[in-house]
């Protein structure tokens, strides 16, 4: 029995051995069958995991895999971005855009080792391949003129830069670019993109026609700092009440840039602003409203009391200030000033003379100080007292007063309109007002008490406002009310000169055809005949 059991487990073993080699042997055959397929395969298909050019080849024969990128080429889009974003876009189709194969997918085929299969096959695979391209050239240069880019109203020129006069006085105006595309700059382009096979093309600054002048430029530059070297001034003039500034706003309007940009600075600009400020602000002569002491307003004007700007003076300071850039705020330089700013510049501190009421009146800080009367010019003879507004020139004591055919001692002279002035007149003996002066006035000059006249000489300053007026109106002939600039001076050359030229134009209007004669013929006719 024992014998037996042993020869069963030898056979049992034998025939387990057997099936393993079998086995072994079916699985080495089934792998070595699947090495070999593949390695066939991969020998005339790409691999899987595999890209070219974006596309996926993946298992694809060199044939389809050309297929497929002559079907990408076929699709091919360009979009193209200016320099503002805006986006345009060129078809392959329209140019004829093709993929010509040339053989390079059956070479990348062969050259990827199908041997090596079983290390390659699960790896990400990407393939450069030198495409074959061909387009008509013709017909790109065609559809690149047709962009809308290329439109009259998208095509703005650049503009150079330049120095501007503005509000606020000159500026460097720094230039733009503008959008004018040169096209056959943008043609190279879009063709080296095409034949790269790109998507996407931003337009370069190349491309754009660029301005001739720019904000580096050296003679820009060198006007723009000369003209600041003016706008650094400014001066503002102290008016009172009021101010005048003379700022950028102002100085831009003396300088003048020519074309070349060379700055000239106009001196005659500046006289003209003084001229002007004179004008606006000098009171000398002015007509002003007076309120008398005994009622009414007056109207009163003449004279030489007032504002008056040293215009030269001032020109040549001004013109100083602003060639150096100053900064300041002062009064003008004054030839003549007066009591207060302004049209109203007597102040509360006057003499007032009231011609036709024989009166005069001294106020000192609005209170009245003194009140006399007087005796004034000698309207019978033609001697009548300037009227205006004037100021103390002096004060004398003792003093002697001459004319033509008269001297005369006095303790006080007060002069204010050329020789013209309050004084003492013993020789009236007390006696002033009323209608002396009419008759029996003085040569011109106001004669008032010794006591008045004392008093007033101890309390009035030189440069004291003088408002002297009638209140009727009275015509002044004499010298000195010439000379004074009286308001009520009535030139008598002049008034008749003027009432010839007004006569002259009368009879001009009268016979239009002036130097020569009409003759009425009986038909009626007018016959014009030359004066010899």
């Amino acid at each position: 029995m024992p014998i037996r059991k042993k020869k069963r487990k030898r056979k049992k073993k034998g025939i387990f051995q057997k099936s393993l080699h079998l086995a072994l042997g079916t699985v080495a055959v089934l792998f070595l069958s699947i090495y070999l397929f593949f390695c066939f395969y991969f020998g005339s298909h790409f691999f899987y995991q595999t890209q070219m050019e974006d596309i996926d080849v993946s298992g694809m024969t060199p044939e389809e895999a050309a297929d497929a990128l002559k079907s990408e080429v076929r699709d091919y889009l360009l979009t193209i971005y200016d320099r503002e974003g805006n986006k345009y876009q060129i078809l392959g189709k329209d140019f004829e855009y093709e993929y010509q194969p040339a053989g390079e997918e059956e070479k990348l085929v062969e050259a990827q080792q199908s041997l090596l299969w079983p290390g390659k096959i699960s790896k990400q695979k990407t393939l450069d391949i030198d495409k074959s391209i061909t387009y008509d050239s013709d017909l790109l240069k065609e559809v690149v003129n047709s962009l809308e880019c290329f439109d009259s109203e998208r095509m703005i020129e650049p503009v150079n830069a330049h120095i501007e006069q503005t509000e606020n006085g000159y500026e460097l105006i720094p230039e733009q670019q503008g959008s004018y595309l040169l096209r056959d700059k943008v043609y190279t382009y879009v063709k080296a993109s095409v034949e790269a096979g790109a998507s996407e093309l931003t337009l370069p600054d190349e491309v754009y026609k660029k301005p001739e002048v720019t904000s580096q430029d050296e003679t820009l530059n060198s006007c723009i700092t000369e003209i600041q070297s003016y706008f650094g001034a400014s001066i503002t003039y102290d008016m009172g009440d009021t101010t005048e500034v003379v700022d950028n706003s102002v100085i831009s309007d003396w300088i003048s840039v020519s074309e070349d940009y060379q700055v000239t600075f106009d001196e005659s600009k500046v006289a003209s602003f003084v001229q002007q400020l004179a004008s606006k602000y000098n009171t000398y002569g002015d007509v002003r409203k007076f309120e008398t002491s005994k009622g009414g307003i007056i109207s009163i004007g003449g004279g030489d009391y007032g504002w008056v700007v040293d215009k030269e003076a001032e020109t040549a300071q001004l013109l100083q200030e602003v060639k150096s850039g100053t900064v300041t705020t002062r009064e003008p330089i004054y030839q003549q000033r007066a009591a207060k700013p302004g049209l109203d510049d007597i102040g509360d501190t006057y003499l007032e003379i009231d011609y036709t009421n024989q009166h005069l009146y001294y106020y000192e800080e609005g209170k009245l100080k003194l009140d006399t009367e007087i005796v004034s010019g000698n309207i019978s003879r033609g001697n009548g007292s300037p009227d205006g507004v004037f100021k103390i020139v002096y004060k004398k004591s003792p003093a002697v007063l001459k004319g033509e055919d008269y001297e005369s001692d006095v303790e006080y002279f007060m002069p204010f309109a050329y020789n013209v002035g309050v004084h003492d007149a013993s020789w009236r003996n007390g006696k002033f007002g009323g209608d002396i002066y009419k008759t029996s006035g003085s040569h011109g000059c106001i004669n008032v008490s010794l006591e008045a006249a004392s008093k007033l000489y101890e309390m009035i300053e030189v440069d004291t406002p003088v408002v002297a007026y009638y209140r009727e109106e009275v015509r002044l002939t004499a010298e000195n009310t010439k000379i004074s600039n009286a308001y009520s001076y009535y030139d008598e050359e002049k008034e008749k000169k003027k009432a010839q030229e007004e006569k002259e134009k009368q009879r001009t209007q009268d016979n239009p055809v002036a130097g020569e004669n009409q003759i009425i013929e009986e038909d009626g006719n007018v016959v014009t005949v030359p004066q010899n």
